[in-house]
């Protein structure tokens, strides 16, 4: 499993190959076959693992229930894609990931279910999935267009902790 981490991250390939995996985990190439029968079922692993460090990096955020948690979710959330980006990109891959049998629903609903009661806890709200949603869509654009490069050619030195603070300043008002 490592070794197809470590090849995702290296590559930036979503196209990590299981003999490379074998090869690099020092086993026969059939070896990897046993937990992982298809390409898919590999990467629903890899990005199970990926899913529980950025719930893990989430946690740390803090959960005090005010408007600084949520910026330091969001931080988390940009600095978690900026650190690792092919993972990131894999985790949302659903087209790629929908039928690995991985239960990636299992973790991510959870994690956004916890951006719910963030908003609830910090804002009287008669509609907190909707509003963690915008939010959610504002964070995750930060992190996609700053990691992709995106960010810096429409603006060149925009500062990440402004856009964090005007996506909650419109978001949770």
């Amino acid at each position: 499993m490592q070794a197809g981490i470590d090849l995702l991250e290296e590559t930036g390939s979503t196209e990590i190959g299981l003999r490379e995996i074998a090869r690099r985990a020092g086993v026969s190439h059939g070896a990897p076959r046993r937990w992982f029968p298809t390409h898919k079922a590999l990467l629903g692993a890899v990005a199970d693992v990926g899913l529980r460090d950025l719930a893990r990096a989430l946690a740390a955020a803090g959960a005090s229930g005010d408007t600084s948690d949520i910026t330091g979710w969001a931080r988390a959330y940009i600095e978690f894609a900026w650190a690792r980006p092919a993972m990131f990109t894999l985790i949302f891959r659903h087209d790629l990931l929908e039928g690995s049998g991985a239960g990636l629903r299992s973790v991510s609903k959870p994690l956004f279910d916890r951006l719910v009661g963030r908003v609830r806890t910090t804002r009287a709200d008669p509609d907190p999935l909707t509003t963690a949603t915008a939010l959610w869509v504002g964070v995750h654009g930060i992190a996609v267009l700053s990691t992709t490069g995106a960010l810096t050619l429409a603006a060149p030195g925009v500062d990440i902790d402004e856009l964090i603070r005007r996506v909650l300043r419109n978001t949770l008002g």
